[in-house]
């Protein structure tokens, strides 16, 4: 009985930690330039573009393939991974269903263009 008490409450603190809470991973270099992948038609309806991404892995990075998923939830968009360079070196930030488009305001119709060809 008082280990799946103490189960439940280790997990619920899992689940209660903030995202600042998580291990970032540091690599050196930049990760390379953002593959062209063709984007096949949809599976079905509601599905959303998860566009693929460079992951690290130990010091290197690996390529993370694109692929069509359905939103958790209704209204929900995808905020897609991305690296910021701090002092340590560049920091993932990785991707996450949101409530809001945070990436509206820096929406770029040339990158939309060249993705639907």
């Amino acid at each position: 009985m008082k280990l799946k008490r103490t189960c439940g409450l280790l997990l619920t603190a899992a689940f209660a930690l903030p995202a600042a809470a998580q291990v970032s991973v540091y690599i050196g270099v930049p990760p390379p330039a953002v593959r062209y992948e063709r984007r096949p038609d949809p599976p079905g309806p509601g599905f959303a573009w998860i566009a693929g991404y460079w992951a690290p892995q130990g010091h290197h990075y690996r390529w993370v393939p694109g692929r069509w998923d359905h939103p958790p939830y209704e209204g929900g968009y995808w905020s897609h991974p991305h690296y910021d360079h701090e002092r340590r070196g560049w920091r993932l930030h990785e991707g996450h269903w949101d409530h809001e488009d945070h990436d509206r305001d820096h929406h770029d119709d040339r990158h939309d263009e060249h993705e639907r060809h």
